[in-house]
């Protein structure tokens, strides 16, 4: 699964302007969600706000990069899907990652909690770190809060086009209310307790210099 990522810096003043969203660009996502060019779309706000990072993003997945460019195309095409809140931004970035580990329950949410953690492999870290610590470690627990319904969706990114230096993952889940935000942090406790090895494992092959956490909340829908 490819996203194509959206992050913008908004001026305070713009932040209403914001919450309202594109009509234009929602007609876009909501068409080429109906035709299966893309399998979800969404917008966040920042709830950490950072001096120099963003405070709203947009973003939309697809099954193929050509997906995420049709649409990105559509975008360019329409002269009316910049809104003023957009034309406001004093930071703009775009990020396209890529998703082997995945899943969601169908259907849209409205106000869900974002939580996005960034990791960093070390240097002598095996070239299949990420799959093993994926299959091993973080998706037998997501799909357990997904299917206990704590989660709406995960994902499990690197970047397809590198903005960044190689060796970063990212792991990100959508919470539907806040408590969903502490059940997923009690399963990683107990998690760690019932299987001591987990946490030396994750420990050997990640450098937590370069570990980010950011808390989101949005919008969005998947098909």
């Amino acid at each position: 699964m490819y996203s194509y990522i959206a992050n913008w810096q908004i001026p305070r003043a713009q932040w209403a302007e914001m919450e309202k969203g594109g009509v234009a660009g929602k007609t876009i996502l909501d068409k080429a969600l109906a035709d299966g060019t893309i399998v979800g779309y969404g917008k966040d706000e920042s709830l950490v706000h950072q001096p120099d990072g963003e405070t709203h993003d947009n973003w939309w997945s697809a099954m193929s990069m050509a997906g995420l460019i049709k649409v990105l195309d559509q975008f360019y095409a329409s002269s009316n899907s910049a809104s003023p809140a957009l034309e406001s931004a004093t930071k703009h970035w775009d990020s396209i990652l890529v998703s082997r580990y995945y899943n969601w329950h169908s259907g849209p949410w409205d106000r869900g909690y974002v939580s996005v953690s960034s990791y960093k492999l070390k240097a002598d870290a095996p070239d299949d770190a990420i799959d093993t610590l994926s299959k091993q470690l973080i998706v037998p627990l997501l799909e357990k809060m997904l299917a206990d319904g704590a989660i709406r969706e995960y994902e499990i990114d690197t970047e397809a086009i590198h903005t960044e230096a190689p060796g970063t993952f990212w792991v990100v889940y959508v919470a539907t209310t806040p408590e969903g935000l502490d059940t997923v942090h009690a399963a990683i406790v107990d998690s760690l307790k019932a299987h001591p090895l987990f946490g030396p494992v994750f420990d050997s092959m990640i450098d937590y210099s370069a570990h980010r956490d950011a808390l989101v909340e949005g919008s969005g829908v998947y098909k």
